[in-house]
């Protein structure tokens, strides 16, 4: 019979209690472990480089100034990434936030949002970066008829990317619009002519995610981009709506019955004749109030969005 051993715990007995009046002092700070800057030794998987590591989300009050002068503070998601050369093991990812925290107070411009890029990328030693906020932006929108306003939202992301040494500054602006189709059209007209048949054409809500490379030194406002959108497809979905502005709105939608195709077509139209706008991509989805599927479309001009495949989402991620 062996002797019983008494038990030994494998780890010293720990304060379980949480010391609120600890303070750190550099001797402290320089101590502590650093795994994502340690060796190449420590990297798993293959020695390769990464494109993009950062942080996605992360979301703070900036405020924009609006093409009438004024200002409005939005709250903002931020994607922050760096490159990561093959023989590194990681980066801080807080230095990102740090770094941009340093800008937020700023009235927003692209200039201080490379400002940012210029920073974090110094601050963790990259060569490609790539900063992208993306927010909710309101503008004053009168009704058709009635004399009634309300708030129409636009989502938008602003997008400036480093890479090898070429900086591009890319703007994402999504428009909602209905689309009354042409062919529904002209048989609803052909019922009510030949046989006295009332019938409707369909129509259904529709969005287009317009993208496009900032390339001239003049500034494109949010407010432009409306406009922009408007003059290609002045179907846009109402805010504020009485019975006047219904029926206006259905005259509306007759005067321009639209095709997917059509549509990214006369939105091209539009992004080629603004000369501060270089390579463009137009994404557009008709949600079919027909069918059990989507009408799609997606139209590029110039090397910048050009991709022989597409996400899976890219589609799908159109919410009208």
């Amino acid at each position: 019979m062996t002797d019983a051993r008494p038990m030994v715990p494998a780890y010293p007995a720990l304060i379980r209690d949480y010391d609120a009046g600890f303070r750190v002092d550099e001797e402290y700070r320089s101590a502590l472990p650093d795994l994502q800057n340690g060796p190449a030794s420590l990297i798993v998987g293959a020695r390769a480089p990464i494109q993009h590591v950062g942080i996605s989300n992360f979301r703070l009050p900036i405020r924009y100034q609006t093409r009438a002068g004024g200002e409005v503070a939005l709250e903002t998601s931020v994607t922050g990434t760096v490159s990561l050369d093959a023989d590194r093991k990681g980066i801080n990812m807080s230095r990102i936030m740090r770094s941009f925290y340093g800008h937020s107070d700023h009235l927003f411009s692209l200039s201080v949002l490379e400002a940012a890029l210029d920073d974090y990328k110094a601050d963790l030693d990259a060569f490609d970066a790539r900063i992208q906020m993306r927010f909710s932006y309101p503008v004053r929108v009168d009704s058709l008829r009635s004399g009634l306003s309300g708030w129409q939202y636009y989502d938008i992301a602003q997008e400036v990317i480093e890479r090898q040494g070429q900086r591009l500054r890319i703007m994402h602006f999504d428009y909602v619009y209905s689309s009354t189709c042409p062919c529904s059209l002209e048989l609803s007209e052909h019922a009510r002519e030949s046989r006295s048949r009332l019938a409707t054409p369909h129509s259904q809500r529709s969005i287009a995610r317009i993208s496009l490379v900032m390339g001239g030194p003049e500034k494109i406002w949010f407010e432009d981009m409306v406009e922009l959108c408007r003059r290609a497809v002045p179907t846009e979905t109402q805010v504020m709506v009485k019975r006047e502005d219904e029926q206006a709105f259905a005259e509306l939608n007759a005067s321009n019955p639209i095709f997917v195709e059509d549509a990214v077509r006369a939105f091209a139209k539009e992004l080629q004749g603004d000369p501060r706008i270089g390579d463009f991509r137009v994404v557009a989805s008709h949600k079919e109030s027909l069918h059990s599927h989507d009408a799609v479309s997606l139209l590029v001009d110039g090397p910048t969005f050009a991709q022989s495949s597409l996400d899976p989402m890219t589609f799908e991620s159109l919410r009208a």
